[in-house]
């Protein structure tokens, strides 16, 4: 019997709208400018990219999240300035590089309804990779939502990005509940569904904007469930939890 849901964040309960990446660098580096950091646009973009790939191979490759703060460091210091992750323009900027993002965010159909049947089930829990934990909750309280969780885990703070074991284990003693008796909800075949299997979680793959069907399929990742939206979730549920 399942006691506990945890949720991914990203694609599974939020869909992300009419967002431009692009738009939200240029946005970064005028805030950055405005900070009093003298920079020529292109030198900084360039800066910021090797920063990014740079710690993309951590971030994958070894499953240890690294905040967008040590990018835009990095490429600041490689530029000539000497700063530091406590340096209190390079949060401030981070906000206003992160304000479009958290526009576009729009909670999935159903996802209120299926929230309210895991409640009325036991213990509800969030686990999300993400670079900046700020945009996790604020997001959250902007979306009226935050209220259903109990726990809320994000790489960002954790130090390890799922498929790790390390955080699925570290939202499991949090939540105080056995692997065996939770779910996980999730549309990332790689990071959600196989990082749950792993861990001894049930698993729900729900087909996103991010992930398809097929994208399941190619992974050779089985889930105990497969659903095309949240609402069939719902339609569900009380099979899912029993199983």
């Amino acid at each position: 019997m399942i006691k506990a849901v945890i949720f991914d964040y990203m694609g599974t309960i939020v869909n992300c709208v009419g967002y431009s990446m692009e738009v939200s660098k240029m946005k970064l580096y005028t805030s950055l400018i405005n900070e009093g950091f003298k920079v020529v646009v292109e030198d900084f973009l360039d800066a910021y990219g090797r920063a990014h790939e740079k710690y993309r191979v951590v971030r994958y490759g070894e499953l240890r999240e690294v905040t967008n703060a040590v990018w835009v460091v990095e490429a600041l210091n490689d530029l000539g300035y000497k700063v530091d992750l406590e340096d209190g323009r390079i949060k401030a900027a981070l906000n206003v590089f992160f304000n479009d993002f958290i526009d576009s965010l729009r909670l999935r159909m159903g996802a209120v309804e299926l929230f309210e049947q895991a409640v009325a089930q036991g213990k509800v829990g969030l686990l999300s990779n993400f670079t900046y934990a700020p945009v996790v909750y604020f997001s959250l309280n902007r979306l009226g939502v935050r209220r259903y969780f109990d726990t809320i885990v994000v790489s960002e703070e954790q130090g390890w990005r799922k498929p790790s074991l390390h955080i699925f284990r570290d939202i499991l003693e949090r939540m105080q509940v056995k692997a065996e008796e939770t779910l996980f909800i999730g549309d990332s075949p790689l990071e959600d569904i196989k990082g749950a299997k792993e861990a001894g979680l049930r698993t729900v793959f729900v087909k996103s904007q991010f992930y398809s069907l097929e994208d399941l399929t190619t992974c050779n990742i089985a889930a105990d469930f497969t659903v095309q939206n949240l609402q069939e979730i719902s339609k569900i549920f009380s099979q899912i939890i029993s199983s």
